[in-house]
């Protein structure tokens, strides 16, 4: 039913309880419900909810100065976290790297989109401009990040609105797009992006832009060996930058700082947002590498874009304290052991006879359910199993994050799990309780 509040929802047909306080792993309503938060919030909660010392942070920012436009002046926190951000990430961001702060991750893909173009400007390459991804991906909801994104039902009412620039094969193992099987496969859907190349992109490609760990469309698809590496060996070859959307998987929540250094490859670009502020503020970057800044430098000297937000003191400020708590905590160390805690647990799951997949890396999780087990076939769309699984879910005071569309953009149900690092081997039993309970429910007819 509607209600009378005067937010726009995302959806009129629901209601939903107003939060009022978040404690760790949880989040407390206005009635005095208390809800696991499983899913991190769309994986942005790394360091849990209400932890003081990032308020804090952002109070003594604010109370300094809340607000300086980038065009005519630095503050010390964007360029502290700056600093911070690239010592994390793979060598060819250090000794001249740089960092684009910017309110989120659709507004960092937009960001990284342009500076894929103007960098072949300023190479004297003005042909290129199209950005190439795959089919199966998400990589924001503005224009520009519609566009490159690959997700069928995300992009479908604004067709009209978004150009083709070519999109590639997944990778996705569990259901291969070429129905083959690794290592007999030889990485044909990172061959893909040299198909697509040779025959009609060459020579307009501007760069190529993937998630290492696909997260919300195909419910955290980790790529086989040698795949990262083969994709970054063709766009070298080519000569298009390669650029790492680790907007859901980066700022340590595979393990890592960043995914790719799980492969030891090194983009062009590294796209974060999401934990980059574990939610205390919006807030998102591009990592742009030392190549990249270079003919910046050399070239014209200026990037034509901007936004009124971007390197906002209190966000970056909300940045650096949250990094601080991962390293006072030593909470990237412990995403292995809580990862282990929750595989643990979620084991029991893969013999019911819907549950056709458990995978991820770190605490980055898919659940996927299917039809049949043998065959892999999905649920048909309008039983919307993920949405009953996470409703049944909810029942037991547990939130989740459902998709549909990993097979083939319109079928395929799984959940998202992408708990805070702080998560407890206790909670992660309660996760695995509340999807054994779930699957009873849902499945028992």
């Amino acid at each position: 039913m509607p209600t009378s509040s005067g937010l726009f929802p995302r959806n009129f047909n629901k209601t939903f309880p107003i939060a009022s306080r978040g404690e760790g792993c949880w989040i407390i309503t206005e009635d005095g419900r208390r809800f696991l938060d499983a899913s991190g919030q769309a994986a942005v909660v790394s360091i849990g909810h209400g932890v003081p010392e990032i308020g804090h942070a952002m109070a003594e920012q604010s109370s300094k100065i809340a607000f300086a436009h980038t065009s005519q002046f630095r503050t010390a926190p964007a360029e502290r976290l700056a600093d911070r951000l690239l010592t994390m990430a793979p060598p060819n961001f250090r000794n001249g790297g740089r960092v684009y702060f910017t309110s989120g991750g659709s507004e960092a893909t937009e960001t990284a989109i342009k500076l894929a173009r103007q960098f072949h400007l300023e190479t004297d390459q003005k042909d290129r401009y199209r950005v190439l991804s795959r089919l199966q991906s998400y990589h924001g909801s503005t224009l520009g990040a519609m566009t490159v994104s690959g997700n069928v039902t995300r992009r479908a009412p604004y067709e009209p609105l978004l150009a083709e620039w070519g999109h590639v094969a997944p990778c996705f193992c569990y259901h291969c797009p070429f129905k083959k099987t690794f290592p007999q496969c030889e990485l044909a859907c990172a061959d893909d992006l040299q198909i697509l190349l040779r025959e009609q992109a060459r020579d307009q490609a501007a760069a190529f832009i993937f998630e290492p760990v696909v997260g919300a469309t195909l419910g955290a698809a980790v790529p086989p060996g040698g795949y990262a590496a083969r994709i970054a060996e063709i766009c070298h070859k080519n000569e298009i930058l390669l650029i790492a959307d680790e907007i859901m998987s980066g700022m340590g929540r595979t393990g890592k700082p960043f995914a790719v250094q799980h492969w030891g490859i090194e983009p062009d670009m590294i796209l974060v947002g999401k934990g980059i502020a574990s939610g205390y503020a919006p807030l998102g970057a591009v990592l742009v590498s030392a190549r990249v800044v270079e003919a910046f430098e050399r070239g014209s000297g200026t990037f034509i874009h901007g936004f009124t937000y971007q390197a906002h003191p209190v966000s970056t400020a909300a940045g650096n304290a949250v990094l601080d708590y991962i390293e006072t905590h030593k909470l990237l160390e412990r995403v292995h052991s809580a990862a282990q805690d929750l595989r643990d647990a979620l084991s029991p799951l893969q013999s019911h006879p819907n549950v056709g997949d458990v995978r991820g890396l770190g605490l980055l999780l898919g659940v996927e359910f299917v039809k049949d087990k043998t065959t892999r076939e999905p649920f048909p769309r309008e039983l919307n199993i993920a949405e009953k699984i996470r409703q049944a879910c909810l029942e037991e005071s547990v939130l989740t994050y459902p998709t549909q569309g990993c097979v083939d953009g319109l079928r395929g149900d799984h959940i998202l799990l992408a708990p805070p690092f702080t998560i407890s081997s206790e909670e992660c039993a309660l996760i695995a309780r509340a999807l054994q309970a779930a699957l009873a429910r849902v499945f028992s007819a």
